[in-house]
């Protein structure tokens, strides 16, 4: 290979160009120059000299179904080379010299990830420079090609009406031997259509596509820098598959703020009912600030916190896209913090009502526990919108179960240590007392799982 490059010099190059699809070397040949051009076969048929042999042509559409890429070649031997001219003038009256095929099988773990996908509502496309047939039959192989898909060339986008790509962009699944201003129309007609449009590259030529797509995905590995510039994610591992696990990720991530907000801000409205609605039935006010405010640290606080760590949910991937504009009340999240924080404060006045009307002096304490292992019930509850606790396990969050065992053992230190008597202005209780706080406080946690069920009878009706 050395001697060859010793002997046959390189002394021009006509690079690979997007447009033309291939690229030309020229090299000293004896006496004269010999040019070799190496590119897309549909490129290399066009710069053959006339009538010049294409009887191969079928061996590129056979080869190309199979899902292979094919390279081909050209040649022509020229005496002279004017340094001034054009050398992409060279590339013209070739003849044919040959073809190879080459095969980049997808990794495994793309087929599941396209499955992915699917069942979570998210469509893929497949835009590439590769032969048509190829990158169909790579569609075909990997799940993105199904009965009713189409596929289009950038040649033929340029001879449609401009209309044809909006009207058909939803049913087009591959997009072969395109152009970058290609690559941006197809964003567009997209985007006009609505849709949420993610758009992966690694070229200098996909930075602009990669910039007006609603998240540009760029290669890390073989990304350029202005591809890594231009994009809002970057690939460490150039992989498909680690796209839907961020999307899997995401989702949890969200999942687990709306429960976070929904824990929050039912346990703060239960407060608040609480505090307004006892006077007005006649109670006295049934919490001191410093209750409240050991309620807003520890109960609320803690677990609050834990269920940043719960698991995503076992149909996570199973569920259409939410809209960009959703809000984060959606989907009975703002019902569930008004009915079960009027459920929480009823239940907690009525403890108050019970504890008063039979004479016992310590109804404050018993009011301020309700109140607190009633919110460990209901952080338990939402730790899953679809799944019953018993289902989940209660051991899938360590940290979440620590959290609320952890609280309630500080409640009870509240209860009966003296020091803590003095300081929250708490009484110990009786065990019966204690037993019908646990007891009330059940009442939550069962509310919010029969929730679910009813949820889920109405779905299957």
């Amino acid at each position: 290979m050395q001697s060859a490059k010793n002997q046959y010099p390189r002394v021009g190059e006509v690079p690979f160009d997007s447009d033309r699809k291939c690229m030309t070397t020229v090299h000293q040949w004896h006496n004269g120059y010999v040019v070799i051009t190496k590119g897309a076969a549909e490129s290399i048929v066009n710069l053959l000299e006339e009538g010049g042999d294409i009887s191969w042509l079928p061996k590129v559409s056979e080869w190309s179904s199979l899902g292979l890429r094919v390279l081909t070649f050209a040649y022509k031997f020229v005496q002279e080379i004017d340094d001034t001219s054009d050398l992409t003038l060279l590339e013209k009256d070739l003849v044919f010299a040959g073809m190879t095929a080459m095969i980049d099988p997808p990794r495994e773990e793309v087929k599941i990830a396209i499955q992915e996908c699917k069942t979570a509502g998210i469509t893929p496309v497949m835009i590439t420079g590769d032969h048509q047939q190829t990158a169909v039959a790579i569609a075909k192989e990997i799940g993105i090609w199904n009965n009713q898909s189409l596929s289009c060339t950038g040649e033929e986008l340029k001879n449609f009406d401009p209309e044809y790509l909006h009207a058909n962009v939803e049913k087009i699944s591959v997009y072969a031997r395109v152009s970058p201003e290609q690559k941006l129309s197809i964003i567009s007609a997209l985007l006009s259509k609505n849709h949420f449009v993610a758009m992966t590259g690694d070229g200098v030529n996909d930075a602009p596509a990669l910039k007006s797509a609603n998240i540009g995905v760029a290669m890390g590995i073989t990304g350029t820098d202005v591809t890594k510039e231009s994009s809002d994610m970057i690939l460490l591992d150039d992989n498909f598959a680690t796209i839907v696990n961020a999307v899997k990720e995401g989702r949890r991530i969200f999942d687990n703020i709306r429960k976070f907000v929904k824990y929050i801000m039912t346990c703060n409205s239960a407060e608040i009912w609480t505090i307004v609605l006892a006077p007005l039935i006649g109670l006295p006010i049934p919490l001191l600030p410093i209750h409240i405010l050991w309620i807003n640290l520890v109960t609320d606080g803690l677990p609050g916190i834990a269920l940043s760590g719960e698991k995503a949910e076992p149909d996570i991937m199973l569920r259409p896209p939410r809209k960009t504009d959703e809000s984060l009340f959606s989907d009975g999240i703002g019902i569930h913090i008004i009915w079960v924080g009027l459920l929480m404060a009823g239940v907690t006045i009525g403890t108050q009502a019970w504890a008063i009307g039979t004479g016992l002096a310590h109804w404050q304490t018993m009011v301020f526990t309700v109140l607190a292992f009633s919110q460990l019930g209901h952080v338990m509850a939402i730790r899953s919108e679809r799944s019953f606790l018993y289902k989940q396990g209660i051991f899938s969050n360590l940290p979440l179960l620590g959290a609320v065992l952890f609280t309630f053992v500080m409640q009870l230190v509240v209860i009966y240590a003296p020091f803590a008597n003095k300081l929250l202005k708490t009484q110990p209780l009786t065990v019966k007392e204690l037993a019908l706080c646990i007891g009330l406080s059940l009442i939550i946690f069962h509310a919010v799982e029969l929730e679910k069920f009813l949820k889920h009878k109405k779905k299957a009706n």
